[in-house]
C-alpha cells in the first residue's frame, strides 16, 4: 500500500508540472506513463515495484482524472469565461435563495392536528390562556393562526373568522417569500444562454469575414461558443425548476394545513363558546 501511495504521489507530482495545455497527454499511454515506463528505482521499473494490479489501479486513476470534472471545466472555459460566469452566478444566486426557501419551510411544517388536540383539551377545561402560550410556543404559520383566533375567542364568530383569514393571507405571503427571485433566475438563465449564442454567431461571421473564406475551422469557433453557452443556461433554468417545484410542493402543503387547521379551530371556539351559552 505504501508502494502504490508513493506512485501516486509521483504521478501527480509530474501532472502538477505538466503545462495547461497538456493535460490531455497525460492520460494512459500518454508522456507520463512514458516517463514511469523509464523510471528506475534501484535498477526496478515501477511496474515490477509497485505491482501489475497496483499499476493498472493508478492508470484507472489517471483516466478518472481526464473524466467529467476536466471535461465540464474545459467546456466552462470554451464557452467564453464571461458569459459561463454569469450563467454560474445565476445558479449560485437560485440555489442559495432555494436552499433558504427550503430550510425555512420544513421549519414551518408541524403536527398540526396534534396541536389542534391540545388546544381542543386546554380550551374545553377553560384554559384558553395555556392554549394560547401552548401557541406562542410552537413555530409555523398553523399555530400562529391558531394564535391569532384564540386572541379573539370572546368576539363574535364573524370577527374571528375575518381575523383568522387576514392573518392566514399574511402567511401566506410569508411562505411564498422569495419565490419570484427564483422564478427570475429560472428566466434568466437560458436568456442568458441564448444570448451566448447570439454573439458566437456574431463572432462566427466576423472571422469569415476577416478570412474571407468559409471555412468550416472558422465556422466551428463561434457555433461552439454559441451551443456551450446555450446548454448550460438551459442546464441551470433545469436545476432551479426541480427545486422550486419541490419548494412549490411544500408551500401547497402548509397552505392546506393552515385551511384545515383554520376550520378546526372555529369549531372548537364555536363549541367554546355554546358551553359557556
Amino acid at each position: 500500500m505504501k508502494k502504490l501511495i508513493w506512485a501516486l504521489a509521483m504521478m501527480g507530482a509530474l501532472a502538477f508540472c505538466q503545462p495547461v495545455g497538456a493535460q490531455g497527454d497525460s492520460a494512459v499511454g500518454g508522456p507520463v506513463v512514458e516517463m514511469a515506463d523509464s523510471t528506475l528505482v534501484e535498477g526496478a521499473s515501477i511496474e515490477e515495484l509497485i505491482g501489475e494490479e497496483d499499476m493498472a489501479a493508478i492508470e484507472d486513476m489517471a483516466a478518472e482524472g481526464n473524466g467529467f470534472h476536466t471535461q465540464l471545466k474545459t467546456k466552462f472555459v470554451e464557452g467564453s469565461a464571461g458569459f459561463m460566469s454569469l450563467v454560474a452566478l445565476t445558479l449560485v444566486l437560485g440555489l442559495a435563495l432555494c436552499i433558504e426557501r427550503i430550510i425555512y419551510l420544513t421549519l414551518s411544517e408541524i403536527n398540526a392536528k396534534r396541536l389542534l388536540s391540545d388546544i381542543e383539551k386546554k380550551v374545553d377545561t377553560g384554559d384558553v390562556e395555556g392554549a394560547k402560550a401552548l401557541c406562542r410556543d410552537t413555530r409555523g404559520p398553523v399555530a400562529s393562526i391558531c394564535y391569532q383566533g384564540l386572541m379573539h375567542i370572546n368576539e363574535e364568530m364573524d370577527v374571528v373568522e375575518r381575523s383568522i383569514v387576514s392573518y392566514g393571507s399574511v402567511q401566506s405571503a410569508k411562505l411564498e417569500k422569495g419565490c419570484s427571485w427564483i422564478t427570475l433566475f429560472i428566466a434568466i438563465a437560458p436568456s442568458l444562454g441564448f444570448l451566448g449564442t447570439v454573439i458566437g454567431m456574431v463572432m462566427a461571421f466576423d472571422q469569415i469575414q476577416e478570412a474571407g473564406d468559409i471555412s468550416p475551422t472558422i465556422v466551428a469557433a463561434g457555433m461552439k461558443v454559441a451551443l456551450i453557452t446555450t446548454i448550460f443556461g438551459i442546464i441551470v433554468a433545469l436545476i432551479l425548476q426541480v427545486f422550486y417545484n419541490f419548494i412549490l410542493s411544500k408551500i401547497e402543503h402548509l397552505t392546506s394545513q393552515m385551511e384545515e387547521s383554520a376550520v378546526s379551530l372555529l369549531d372548537i371556539i364555536m363549541k367554546h363558546k355554546l358551553q359557556r351559552a
